[in-house]
């Protein structure tokens, strides 16, 4: 629940910060004949977008499970992570060719102290909302939160580009300002690729990380009573895993002592690992002859 909220307020937050700053980014751009402006008002659409995907992704894949579906609605998260990144693709070719052609036709524009005192009140909002998103997105490794989170970040020192560019257009150089709007557009596109292909990756169940497994398969190594494992399968469910495996005990033991066995190792794997949500363990029995059998 403290997960839902807090994505939820990060949310709303990126939506009230990002409406402001289209509003005020695109009027001073409109102005001034600024393509580097008018690409960051561009980029503070997507950025609205975003926030309002990351707020109906949210509440989505927060709903408990149910009959049609029996492990949750998690992967909602990804699959709204998904249409945020197409959306920043969108927007990166459309200020791409914008920012082209205020350089092939050498595209001038006023200078004005707006020009200057916008982008200050860009960076300082968006380094507030990066510092808020990057916290909440390692607290709860919230895909949706962390695409925020870079994208207010990547937003931040794109509007400080832009400022050199206006600065430097006191001085009639003009190029620039064409060229800050290409390096716009290709960050946008970087951050865009990143983010579709991780969640895409989820969403094709793509397996949990070596760290992660390691730390499993430690677990169960000091359990002396376990002999070996293997088919050792993981699924995403949300931003957790489905872990399942078989452990091999000795078939001497009584069947109630191998499933406390699993029992007991399942408990212990989900109180110290926070990214495991549910442990599948299947039981096998195999004669013991002597310790030197054992292989984890």
């Amino acid at each position: 629940m403290k997960r839902y909220k807090s994505t939820k307020i990060a949310s709303i937050l990126g939506m009230i910060g990002n409406v402001f700053l289209l509003i005020i980014k695109g009027i001073i751009g409109y102005i001034t004949n600024s393509q580097a402006m008018i690409a960051d008002a561009f980029n503070s659409a997507g950025d609205i977008f975003s926030s309002i995907m990351t707020f109906i992704g949210n509440k989505i894949s927060s709903i408990p499970k149910d009959n049609d579906h029996n492990l949750g609605h998690g992967k909602a998260e990804y699959i709204y992570s998904m249409l945020i990144s197409i959306s920043m693709v969108l927007i990166s070719l459309v200020v791409l060719k914008n920012s082209l052609n205020s350089i092939f036709r050498s595209n001038k524009y006023d200078f004005n102290i707006w020009l200057v005192i916008v982008c200050i009140i860009t960076i300082i909002v968006k380094i507030s909302l990066f510092i808020y998103t990057n916290y909440l997105s390692k607290k709860y490794n919230n895909l949706l939160i962390k695409a925020n989170s870079k994208d207010h970040i990547i937003d931040a020192v794109i509007t400080t580009f832009t400022l050199i560019s206006c600065i430097l257009s006191t001085y009639n150089i003009y190029f620039l300002d064409g060229i800050v709007g290409i390096i716009i557009s290709i960050w946008i596109l970087i951050s865009a690729i990143k983010i579709f292909i991780e969640s895409y990756d989820v969403l094709m169940d793509k397996s949990i990380d070596e760290e992660t497994k390691n730390e499993v398969l430690d677990i169960i190594k000091k359990h002396s009573e376990i002999i070996k494992i293997n088919h050792f399968n993981s699924t995403p469910v949300g931003y957790k895993y489905q872990i399942s495996f078989t452990i091999f005990v000795d078939g001497n033991l009584k069947t109630y002592e191998s499933h406390e066995i699993a029992n007991n190792l399942e408990k212990e794997i989900l109180k110290k690992i926070d990214e495991i949500y549910l442990v599948v363990i299947h039981v096998n029995p195999i004669e013991v002859k002597n310790d030197k059998g054992r292989n984890i």
